[in-house]
């Protein structure tokens, strides 16, 4: 038993290695920075030293599975959580060191799709998209109701039309693409989604890619998804990762991530239900 633990041991660290780190191609800069990143809550050990670069300008998407550690990610990009060790670094910025104020700058620069869109009920399309510029930057009504109709119009949305509808009266689709719009009125640098297409039909699934690719090209924002819908990490990615077990196993192009035949990896493309994905939460913890 013990020799078969120790070979069960030996073949599992080799699945959950990290990924090496790869310098920049020629031409891309370097926008974010995570570096040995570690979170724990009690005994749990959620990431376990990610490391990972995000270029400027690109579409980086981050697969992973339930349990990956995908939502404590996308929280310490925000600036939610702070890590145990390692770091965040967005520019000059170490998101582990800011000040409130260094943070308060940061956050305009960066627009969040939440999951689900997170839109208020009780607020109006006009209320929820003007938000940030309401509670944040101060800004007198007529310029926010300006730049909400703007914002709207950005993402293909009838902005006169909607502006005094509460969320219930909107379908998915449009309460993610208001979702959106509230994302990017501050005008970011970087956009992160999570789970951006969770719930919706096909249809307003390959919507909702397109206008991300579109965004992208308009408004040349980073963005980084994290979902697990492969249909969405094809058709929108620029490079992808994978998380697994709290660390990044594999980063590349969608042809280098295609071709790579990591066990994880294959069991994700393929949708296999034999694999390390879901036999990883059969198998006994180390020191247990």
């Amino acid at each position: 038993m013990a020799g078969n633990g120790t070979q069960s041991y030996g073949v599992r660290d080799k699945l959950e290695a990290a990924a090496p780190l790869t310098p920049p191609p020629p031409g891309k800069e370097v926008l974010i920075k995570i570096r040995e990143l570690h979170k724990r809550f009690g005994s749990r050990h959620i990431l376990r030293g990610i490391n990972m670069d995000v270029y400027k300008g690109e579409t980086l998407v981050i697969l992973g599975g339930s349990g990956s550690g995908k939502t404590t990610l996308i929280r310490h990009l925000m600036g939610m959580l702070r890590s145990d060790e390692g770091a965040v670094t967005v520019g000059d910025l170490n998101l582990n060191k800011a000040t409130p104020a260094e943070m308060e700058t940061y956050r305009k620069r960066m627009g969040v799709v939440f999951q689900g869109a997170a839109l208020l009920n009780s607020l109006t399309v006009l209320e929820n998209v003007g938000l940030p510029l309401v509670e944040v930057d101060h800004k007198p009504a007529a310029e926010v109701r300006t730049r909400v109709i703007e914002s709207l119009r950005k993402v293909y949305l009838p902005a006169e039309e909607i502006l005094d509808l509460k969320p219930a009266s909107l379908s998915g689709g449009m309460r993610k693409r208001v979702g959106i719009a509230r994302a990017i009125i501050q005008e970011p640098e970087i956009i992160l989604y999570d789970e951006p297409t969770t719930g919706l039909d096909p249809v307003t699934v390959n919507g909702v890619n397109e206008l991300t690719l579109e965004l992208q090209k308009t408004l040349g924002v980073t963005s980084l998804v994290i979902t697990h819908d492969l249909h969405a990490a094809n058709m929108i990615a620029d490079r992808i990762a994978m998380l697994y077990l709290g660390r990044i196993i594999a980063v590349g192009t969608k042809e280098e991530i295609a071709a790579n035949q990591h066990p994880v990896l294959q069991q994700l493309l393929t949708g296999s239900t034999h694999g390390p994905l879901t036999e990883a939460y059969l198998q006994p913890k180390k020191g247990a």
